[in-house]
C-alpha cells in the first residue's frame, strides 16, 4: 500500500483507522487521498507542489480581476445614475423657479389691475355729480363681467286678445248648455 509509505504509517495503523471509522473507503474499496489528508495531514517531508500553488494563485488573480471588473462596471452605472438624478434635480429646480416668477408676476399684475380700477372709480365718483349718465358707466366699469340690466318700462300688448269665457259654477257645468 502506497499510503503507508507516503504518510509513514504502518499498514496496521491504517487498517485500525478503517476499522474504528476514522478513515473510510470509496465505493471501489480504495482509500481516497483526501481522507488520508483529513486524518493524517500533509505527508511527512512532502510539501504542496509548486504546480498546485501556481494554479491557486492563477485562480485567485482571475477571480480578483473579475471582481474588479464587476465593481468598476457598478461604479460606472452608479455614476451615470447620479448624473441623471442631478440633471432631473436641476430641471425641476428651474421649473420651480419659473413657476415662482409666474406667481410673482401674476400678483403684481393683479395689484396693478386693482390700482387701475381704483383710479377709474375715483374719476367716476368725481363725475357722477355733474353727469347723470356716468352712474351706469361706473357700474359697467366696476363689474365688467356682470351684464348691464336695462329696465324696460313699456310692455308690448298683442293687438287681438280673445276674451276669457265667464267662469261657471260646479252645478252649472252639468245642467246648463255650453256657452
Amino acid at each position: 500500500m502506497d499510503a503507508s509509505k507516503t504518510f509513514k504509517k504502518s499498514r496496521t495503523t491504517i487498517y485500525e483507522a478503517l476499522k474504528n471509522g476514522e478513515l473510510s473507503r470509496d465505493h471501489d474499496g480504495l482509500i481516497d487521498l483526501s481522507e488520508l489528508l483529513r486524518v493524517y495531514g500533509n505527508p511527512m517531508g512532502v510539501q504542496s507542489s509548486t504546480r498546485t500553488e501556481q494554479v491557486q494563485k492563477d485562480v485567485h488573480v482571475h477571480v480578483q480581476s473579475e471582481v474588479e471588473t464587476v465593481l468598476k462596471d457598478q461604479i460606472s452605472l452608479l455614476k451615470n445614475q447620479l448624473d441623471l438624478a442631478n440633471q432631473r434635480e436641476k430641471s425641476l429646480m428651474q421649473h420651480i423657479e419659473d413657476l415662482t416668477h409666474r406667481i410673482e408676476f401674476k400678483g403684481t399684475l393683479e395689484q396693478s389691475k386693482k390700482e387701475d380700477i381704483e383710479k377709474i372709480n375715483q374719476s367716476i365718483d368725481s363725475n357722477i355729480a355733474t353727469d347723470p349718465r356716468s352712474e351706469t358707466a361706473a357700474r359697467s366699469l366696476t363689474s365688467p363681467s356682470a351684464p348691464e340690466v336695462v329696465e324696460n318700462k313699456r310692455i308690448p300688448v298683442p293687438e287681438h286678445v280673445e276674451p276669457e269665457p265667464p267662469k261657471r259654477g260646479f252645478l252649472s257645468r252639468f245642467f246648463l248648455p255650453n256657452g
